[in-house]
């Protein structure tokens, strides 16, 4: 009989599989510090990426546009990008779907126009190849450029060649708020013509005018559940998202590219015209900004050091402070930081999260990256959920408020997610399966951070091991990276 090196008192605590981040940003975190603190620390296991854009397949053009200081492009395909954050070294296993977008930058690049029969085989083309080498689905991102630029039966196409490996289709759909319903419907769509799986991705109902479309929302797809399609979804835990100031205005101005974007919002005509847009309902793009109203519009980063005192502030205070208006400071912030900026829009509802978790075939995601409170990152201000979204699931919606059971929540957090991306020996502790344990006491998980101060990590996660190796001890990270690049139907 052989005896474990070490043991671990687990009395009172809850030991379970590690948790799957059904939507991580990670993907250059992960390049420049593998120890994913953010998402360890709550007992993430596995990350997982993908929605809309990936890290492969890339062109010689998309490789020079990625090169960085902090990390050498030494991959190609999407496969490759994975293994090559194996090599680095990661805290985290990694797991990726097929960025639909990705796909069409390398054919078409960011011109707003349908593919080519030619160039739709060369994308099909694509899609196989990553499939073959163990891709979880394609994913598509609809509300921005380039990806708005794709139509229903464009991203069916590229769901059939997915369907044939029987990966799944997820989608940031293209609206989570006027047109939601209608979104929700292309979605279905999509998953019944290409025969594939689907996930709604990061569910939600924006804007308060929007909020009564969950029940409806929430029915639709019990109603095309129970007609045999098989739809899912996931979520964060906050009544915020996070992106960029792109969301508040329309995709044509932003065809081409973020530096043909720049220079037409510096032609005057162009930009009264996209002011106009901006402050003008409606229901043939998604504009975040007038979901959310200037008071409900932060920016939380820039790359020039001499905007950064704005950070934390919303659009409506900028305005006031610069005698402007929210649209036109959005303007200027674009054009002076030469960035998208990052932005955090306030447009959920508190009864609609609650709601949601509760729903069983729902499981959860951090929509986010996962890095240490330290060093660059503290420049700026990320979503809090990139530190406290698990936690706060754990000790906000299931401790203090009961909104589900802890059993209810760790089936979310792992067999539910592991079943959909058809992952047999994770998600479940069962002999023969891959290590990947946390141990923690409900009565100490506590997420931190907040919206003025993110750069907090979540506490009460004791122990958690990944691929059988222990990753965090007593709550503090041992430096280990055991992660591995994990494949569709892996054994």
């Amino acid at each position: 009989m052989s005896s474990a090196s070490s043991t671990i008192k687990t009395d009172g605590m809850a030991v379970t599989p590690g948790f799957i981040n059904m939507l991580s940003w990670a993907v250059t975190d992960l390049l420049k510090d593998g120890r994913s603190m953010g998402d360890i620390v709550q007992g993430v296991t596995l990350e997982v990426f993908g929605e809309g854009s990936s890290m492969g397949p890339l062109n010689d053009e998309m490789k020079g546009q990625m090169e960085s200081d902090d990390y050498e492009v030494d991959w190609t395909t999407l496969r490759e990008y994975l293994d090559s954050l194996e090599r680095r070294g990661i805290a985290t296993n990694v797991a990726s779907f097929i960025g639909a977008e990705t796909i069409r930058v390398h054919e078409l690049g960011y011109e707003n126009r349908q593919p080519t029969e030619e160039e739709l085989q060369r994308m099909r083309d694509l899609v196989r190849q990553e499939m073959e080498q163990g891709a979880m689905g394609i994913g598509s991102s609809l509300i921005y450029a380039p990806g708005f630029f794709a139509s229903t039966e464009e991203l069916i196409e590229l769901s059939k060649v997915a369907a044939e490996y029987d990966g799944m289709y997820i989608s940031h759909m293209r609206s989570e708020g006027n047109q939601l319903l209608e979104a929700l419907e292309e979605l279905m769509t999509i998953s019944r013509e290409a025969d594939i799986r689907a996930q709604v991705y990061h569910l939600k109902a924006g804007g308060e005018s929007n909020w009564h479309k969950m029940d409806l929302v929430i029915d639709r797809i019990e109603e095309a559940r129970s007609n045999g399609l098989e739809i899912t979804a996931d979520m964060y835990t906050y009544v915020a998202g996070a992106t960029g100031l792109d969301a508040h205005m329309p995709p044509w101005v932003q065809e081409g590219g973020f530096g043909a974007w720049r220079e037409r919002l510096q032609d005057p005509d162009i930009r009264a015209q996209v002011l106009e847009e901006m402050r003008t309902p409606t229901n043939d793009w998604e504009n975040l900004g007038l979901g959310a109203g200037p008071e409900g519009v932060m920016v939380v980063s820039f790359k020039q050091d001499s905007l950064r005192y704005l950070i934390g502030q919303t659009l409506a205070e900028i305005a006031a402070d610069r005698n402007s208006t929210p649209e036109d400071v959005a303007i200027d912030l674009v054009i002076s930081d030469s960035t998208r900026v990052g932005t955090v829009y306030f447009l959920m509802s508190e009864e609609n999260v609650k709601k949601q978790i509760a729903l069983p075939w729902l499981s959860f995601d951090s929509d986010a990256g996962s890095m240490a409170p330290e060093g660059e990152n503290l420049d700026n201000n990320p979503h809090p959920r990139a530190y406290g979204n698990f936690a706060r699931l754990l000790g906000k919606y299931v401790r203090d408020e009961g909104v589900i059971s802890l059993q209810a929540a760790v089936r979310k957090l792992t067999s539910l997610p592991a079943d959909n991306l058809r992952l047999s020996k994770r998600g479940r502790i069962r002999v023969g399966n891959y290590a990947d344990l946390t141990v923690f006491d409900l009565a100490k998980i506590q997420d931190h951070a907040t919206f003025q101060e993110p750069h907090q990590l979540s506490t009460g996660m004791s122990h958690v091991f990944v691929n059988g190796v222990q990753v965090l001890d007593n709550g503090i990270h041992t430096g280990a990276l055991p992660g591995r690049a994990v494949f569709r139907g892996e054994r």
